[in-house]
């Protein structure tokens, strides 16, 4: 049986660990159990993730500590240098309460957390908690951060807001208005179009199979398009996305007819992209990461399912800002094709816009 620490204030308490190696969206999500932690221990948390993009996504976060990068987990530890370094790096932060959030290849990170010096005592693994299990994966995660590891009893007690947030550096801030500004869009309103995801082009760009279920014909893009400008001539209409992804975005801007609608997939770094969704009046997206930072910070959105379930994976708002939905799990269907443009730009013309800043 670990030994277990006296129970303690905040004083006494060591810096919470969370693994999570996450898309986008996950991480998102995660941000209330980080704030839970940084209250109940007094100290914002470290993160240990795997993308690279996890490090710009939390810049300046009040409740994450630093990130550290895993890399992938797949890959033999004799053979890889960032898990040489993360073990390292854990070493170094000396034993603490860790909280796992992966329940898919647990036994690398079995082995990667008892190389860093870490036993049962320290660990809570949230697949074996069953009665953390919640609709909603922010519900799930506060359960589980109200949890203690067993050799680190007495963390203070906590509420916390149960919607994700993000915050803009000033550096990020400054980049987008610069950026803004060299495109000749400062001061113009802006509306935001995520048509893409993981899914959009892979394997030699084929677009919209593979059993992605958010894949829309671009025809009912186009008029979505079209329906965005009307409500709001004055507006820049951003087609947000990836590089890969760019090409095809190009194309729809150029299809609109709107000297309005521009493709920005090929210039468009994380800061940058949360930087607009700072500033946005408002914005359409595919379930995917992007649609979950929109909402974190703020932005009015609407989002748009395939097969996923709305009551799980619904972006929050912590400011109160409306997030609307259509198709999905919850409303019976399986694809956005399922889901008609007439319906979509109905929602569209009826979600409260911000104002623009």
């Amino acid at each position: 049986m670990p030994d277990r620490m006296p129970d303690c204030t905040h004083a006494c308490m060591p810096r919470p660990l969370v693994v999570r190696c996450g898309a986008l969206g996950d991480m998102v999500l995660l941000t209330p159990l980080l704030a839970l932690l940084h209250q109940r221990y007094g100290l914002a948390a470290d993160v240990l993730g795997a993308g690279a993009w996890t490090a710009p996504l939390y810049a300046g976060h009040p409740d994450v500590h630093r990130v550290l990068l895993l890399g992938s987990r797949k890959r033999p530890y004799w053979t890889d240098p960032r898990q040489w370094r993360a073990v390292a790096q854990l070493r170094s932060g000396g034993r603490r309460p860790v909280y796992v959030c992966d329940e898919l290849a647990t036994t690398p990170l079995a082995r990667l957390l008892a190389r860093a010096g870490f036993d049962a005592g320290d660990l809570l693994w949230v697949g074996a908690h069953p009665e953390c299990a919640r609709t909603h994966w922010v519900e799930r995660w506060l359960a589980f951060g109200a949890l203690d590891a067993p050799r680190w009893p007495g963390a203070a007690q906590a509420l916390t807001e149960a919607a994700p947030r993000l915050f803009i550096s000033a550096s990020a801030a400054a980049d987008c208005g610069a950026w803004l500004a060299r495109r000749g869009w400062a001061g113009r309103p802006l509306l935001l179009l995520h048509a893409g995801n993981k899914r959009t082009l892979k394997r030699g760009g084929t677009r919209g199979r593979l059993g992605d279920s958010k894949a829309w014909p671009d025809a009912r893009w186009l008029a979505l398009l079209q329906a965005m400008h009307a409500r709001v001539p004055a507006a820049i209409i951003l087609l947000t996305g990836t590089a890969p992804e760019q090409a095809w975005l190009r194309r729809l801007a150029r299809a609109s007819g709107l000297a309005a609608a521009q493709a920005i997939g090929d210039d468009l770094p994380l800061p940058r992209l949360l930087a607009l969704q700072a500033r946005a009046a408002g914005m359409i997206s595919v379930d995917t990461g992007p649609a979950h930072s929109a909402a974190a910070l703020g932005c009015p959105l609407l989002v748009l399912y395939g097969a996923a379930s709305a009551a799980a994976w619904l972006p929050r708002a912590p400011t109160g800002s409306p997030v609307l939905w259509l198709g999905g799990q919850d409303a019976g269907r399986a694809r956005l094709l399922d889901t008609a443009a007439d319906a979509v730009i109905e929602a569209w013309n009826t979600l409260p816009l911000r104002s623009p800043t």
